[in-house]
């Protein structure tokens, strides 16, 4: 169920979605030495979601999320790869 914030939000920024309910298959941390990267595969899509944290998280491997993203592009060896970029996450 969408809330306010989440209307707001979505409402300012034009390249902004939300999905709820989407489960999570894969979730791995990784220290970049000021952030811990998360990288989340969701179940049905072949573009990885991509947030960072200051500290390590529990694992959210299985279980279902609500998310809040924009697409984005990141270079990798010369190659331009899709990713989403994640501006809020919660657990469903």
């Amino acid at each position: 169920m969408m809330t306010k914030e989440i209307k707001k939000l979505l409402g300012a920024h034009q390249s902004l979605n939300h999905s709820e309910d989407m489960k999570v298959v894969s979730h791995v941390q990784r220290d970049t030495k000021e952030w811990i990267l998360n990288t989340l595969m969701i179940e049905g899509c072949d573009v990885a979601f991509k947030y960072k944290r200051k500290k390590m998280y529990r694992n959210i491997e299985g279980k279902r999320v609500n998310l809040t993203y924009y697409p984005a592009q990141e270079n990798v060896a010369g190659i331009d790869i899709e990713v989403m970029k994640v501006v809020r996450i919660k657990i469903a």
